[in-house]
């Protein structure tokens, strides 16, 4: 389980097929502290480290159908990926629960410099999910406030440090990113369809 907190971000440096599947060298400091078998989300996405490599580096697989609801596809060497370890037992919740599992993507339509924060809307297939304001969203990993919504949109505002220190600085119109819809508000859905 994952908080949506960023710990860093990693670079890809090599991306190879392997079947269906992709494996993905990532290069970032908290590679010296990970080991064979733990999960790690990347871009919100929990992945199983398979390979520890120098240079500060380690390897994990996705498979097709992780591939397919995420943008672990699009990925390419250079890109930066957001990084979060598992939380410990004995760890603080600064975020919100965060399973990695994606739900879907959502693709940017309008950035807005607010001075001092940055307001990014975006906008997702109908029916994938349910969003309320002030509610919680995970997006590329990362545990936000949604300010406004609709059926297939929302806006969430991303304050100074955030814009820095994860790679939603890096995204342009119609960059894809990965969605964990709030864990609670899927269970309420769920429910209310039955």
């Amino acid at each position: 389980m994952f908080t949506g907190i960023i710990e860093q971000m990693g670079t890809v440096v090599a991306v190879e097929k392997h079947l269906a599947n992709k494996i993905f060298t990532i290069q970032a400091a908290v590679a010296n502290e990970l080991k064979i078998d733990q999960s790690v989300a990347h871009n919100g996405v929990c992945l199983t480290v398979i390979n520890i490599l120098p240079q500060q580096q380690y390897q994990v697989e996705a498979i097709a159908q992780t591939l397919q609801v995420s943008n672990l596809n699009s990925l390419e060497i250079n890109n930066l990926v957001n990084l979060e370890r598992c939380m410990p037992a004995t760890g603080r919740f600064d975020g919100h629960i965060v399973q990695g599992h994606v739900d879907t993507t959502a693709q940017l339509v309008d950035i807005k410099d607010a001075q001092g924060s940055y307001n990014l809307t975006f906008e997702y297939a109908a029916n994938a999910g349910i969003t309320v304001e002030r509610g919680s969203i995970t997006l590329n990993g990362i545990s936000l406030t949604i300010a406004q919504c609709t059926s297939n949109a929302f806006t969430v505002s991303i304050i100074p440090y955030t814009w820095q220190h994860t790679n939603l600085h890096s995204l342009k119109i119609w960059d894809s990113v990965n969605v964990e819809f709030d864990i609670l508000g899927k269970y309420i859905q769920r429910i209310l369809a039955v």
